[in-house]
C-alpha cells in the first residue's frame, strides 16, 4: 500500500511563507504526476497544484503566482513552497499521485494531511 505522508505546515501570519513536503513509498516516483490538494472546513477538497514527471507544472488561479510546486525524485519527495498567504488558504493540504490531465487524485486513500493556518 502506498503512503504519502505529509509535513510542514504550521501557522503564519497573512503575507508569510510556509514549505510542505510530502514523502511517498511509491517506486519508482519520478514516473508519476503528483500533486497537491486542500481541504478549508467545511469545503470540499480541491486541487492546488500538480507536477509531472518531466517538471511541467499548473496550478489553481487561487495560488498561481504565489505558490511554486517541486519535485526531487532522488527522495521521493514532493515540496509545496508558499508565499504571500492569506487566510483563505488555510486548510489542511494533502498530497496524491494524479492525472496530468484532470488533476483527478489516484489513490482513494489519503495520508494525515498537513495544517496550514494564516491569520489575519
Amino acid at each position: 500500500q502506498v503512503q504519502l505522508v505529509e509535513s510542514g505546515g504550521g501557522l503564519v501570519q497573512a503575507g508569510g511563507s510556509l514549505r510542505l513536503s510530502c514523502t511517498s513509498s511509491e517506486s519508482p516516483f519520478r514516473i508519476r504526476a503528483v500533486a497537491w490538494y486542500r481541504q478549508a472546513p467545511e469545503k470540499q477538497r480541491e486541487w492546488v497544484a500538480i507536477i509531472n514527471s518531466g517538471g511541467s507544472t499548473k496550478y489553481a488561479d487561487s495560488v498561481n503566482g504565489r505558490f511554486t510546486i517541486s519535485r526531487d525524485n532522488a527522495k521521493n519527495t514532493l515540496y509545496l513552497q508558499m508565499n504571500s498567504l492569506k487566510p483563505e488558504d488555510t486548510a489542511v493540504y494533502y498530497c496524491n499521485f494524479a492525472s496530468w490531465r484532470s488533476g483527478d487524485p489516484h489513490y482513494d486513500s489519503w495520508g494525515q494531511g498537513t495544517q496550514v493556518t494564516v491569520s489575519s
